[in-house]
């Protein structure tokens, strides 16, 4: 079943009741939520406390920012938008898929350099020193980790050497992927991804080298009426939420 088929079929499940939802309040709802790919663990987190506390659920569909905006654009039922960057999150805002004054800052996103090899990243320098054969990156023309990352080689000066070894992720899970699997020895990747993480190497890149990750979420016009959509953006802005943003390596946005 698709993801929005699941959604009809969660909201005919919710007006004839019994099922799986007949543990859950009889007025709880679904929250449909567009989550750029970086998020997706931290998301899930915050999903589940959200649940525990409201009886509402968030149900997440993970991706690149561009094509889930692409989604919206289209007609997907998305009620709430949480882009890897801000500037999708306005063009919503701007082209009139998304609540004007509801655009928000919820993390400042983190790029790491790593390695599964435990040997292989020892800092600053190891993009001119070590040996390897190819560099994972996230699409920089779709994913901002991918654009940071590329930010951050060029203010090291080695981005013209290494450039001919990049292997582009088409978002920051694949990218990962990549080099857990051994596709690349070594890679750019979301603090988030990797924080709890045992072994490998890592170097957290220096966050002067590259343009501050703020990523913005708003509320689209297909949530405009929603309160469940108003309350999940609620509880990503509160003390619950802000705690597990912490938990897995970004800094809090406003």
């Amino acid at each position: 079943m698709s993801g929005w088929s699941r959604i009809a079929a969660v909201a005919l499940a919710t007006v004839v009741g019994g099922g799986a939802l007949a543990a859950r309040p009889a007025l709880a709802v679904d929250v449909p939520v567009a989550v750029a790919a970086n998020f997706t663990d931290a998301a899930t987190a915050i999903g589940k406390a959200f649940e525990a506390k409201t009886g509402n659920k968030a149900v997440f569909s993970f991706g690149a920012t561009g094509a889930l905006y692409t989604q919206i654009t289209q007609g997907a039922p998305f009620q709430v938008f949480l882009s890897a960057d801000q500037a999708t999150a306005k063009k919503a805002v701007d082209e009139g898929n998304a609540v004007a004054g509801s655009q928000f800052t919820y993390v400042v996103g983190k790029i790491v350099l790593y390695s599964k090899n435990t040997a292989l990243v020892k800092g600053a320098d190891t993009l001119k020193t070590a040996t390897f054969q190819k560099v994972a990156i996230a699409n920089p023309a779709a994913a901002p980790y991918g654009a940071a990352a590329v930010e951050a080689m060029k203010a090291l000066g080695v981005y013209d050497a290494v450039q001919p070894k990049l292997v582009l992720g088409d978002n920051i899970t694949q990218t990962y992927q990549f080099i857990d699997t051994g596709n690349a020895e070594l890679g750019f990747v979301a603090l988030s991804q990797v924080v709890t993480v045992t072994g490998g190497s890592r170097w957290l890149v220096d966050d002067k080298l590259y343009t501050p990750i703020k990523q913005d979420a708003v509320i689209t016009k297909a949530g405009a009426n929603a309160a469940a959509a108003k309350a999940f953006v609620d509880f990503l802005k509160g003390p619950e939420a802000a705690a597990v943003i912490e938990k897995f390596g970004y800094g809090k946005g406003n």
